[in-house]
């Protein structure tokens, strides 16, 4: 079916506002109204493979069809990532596990893992920082998209996604694929072991999270929610901190309205925030 704009399916302001009540709802993302286009273009293939003609009807399925929800969502959700992706907070880490936990257990959570990426490098970095295969360490990686999730648990890229790593670090952690495989690699089992994948909406009540962690990393995700949101999702992750935990947010990311939750102590990096003349003892 053609609409009257040339388009492949019928879509107007309706479904678009539509679109953006249901992900702010179910997923806490905020669209903008320059989002229109690019949300087309992204559900259009779920219009596709269910033969349907109009959002408007795509729409009035997803109201009556739960399972389709995930699908909305995963075509939503924007999953751009790489190996040591901003490598200044990879520094950090390393530093901080140096001078704070160098033989103390360690645990981390990435909470926007998407293809893997992000929590194989943090993976790295503290196989780097122990000096060995088996730190005392756990990672929790999560994302509310279920399909990126399959993909970083396999550990399998193309050598391309690989340019960002160093010769010995391609050598160290990955294998490279033969036959079928050629062109591909795929991370070494020792590393996979550290990382434990979970589904998790950060907008759920509750997260399949429990004690605290040393480090959270949540790397651009909070620029899709709006202000209310974000202070809301800070202030449940701070509390999941130990008193010297680290906070690593996105470079397009400042917490200059939430002093009250969080300080900042480096790039884009932060501590919770604490009264003033409290000190934290380590």
């Amino acid at each position: 079916m053609t609409s009257t704009l040339g388009r492949e399916f019928d879509y107007g302001d309706a479904d678009f506002a539509r679109i953006k009540t249901t992900i702010y709802r179910k997923a806490g993302i905020h669209l903008g109204d320059n989002k229109k286009q690019l949300v087309y273009s992204r559900l259009a293939r779920r219009l596709r493979a269910l033969r349907m003609g109009s959002f408007s009807e795509y729409l009035n399925y997803l109201e009556i069809t739960p399972q389709e929800l995930q699908e909305f969502i995963n075509a939503l959700t924007t999953n751009l990532t790489a190996f040591f992706r901003e490598e200044h907070h990879f520094d950090i880490l390393e530093k901080f596990v140096a001078l704070h936990r160098r033989n103390k257990p360690c645990r981390i959570w990435c909470a926007a893992s998407s293809t893997g990426e992000e929590p194989y490098s943090i993976a790295m970095t503290l196989v780097q920082a122990y000096g060995r295969y088996d730190p005392p360490v756990e990672i929790i990686a999560s994302d509310i998209d279920s399909q990126v999730l399959k993909t970083a648990a396999a550990g399998v890229y193309s050598i391309e996604r690989l340019d960002a790593l160093s010769l010995v670090q391609k050598k160290q952690f990955f294998l490279r694929g033969k036959g079928v495989n050629a062109g591909k690699a795929k991370v070494v089992d020792e590393l996979r072991s550290l990382i434990d994948f979970r589904q998790i909406n950060l907008l759920d009540k509750h997260w399949s999270l429990d004690g605290k962690f040393d480090v959270i990393f949540c790397r651009n995700v909070m620029i899709y929610f709006d202000k209310p949101t974000q202070l809301a999702l800070l202030e449940r992750m701070t509390r999941l901190l130990v008193p010297d935990g680290l906070y690593i947010a996105g470079h397009s990311e400042s917490f200059s309205h939430a002093a009250h939750l969080v300080s900042l102590v480096d790039k884009t990096t932060y501590r919770v925030a604490r009264p003033s003349g409290e000190e934290v003892v380590r």
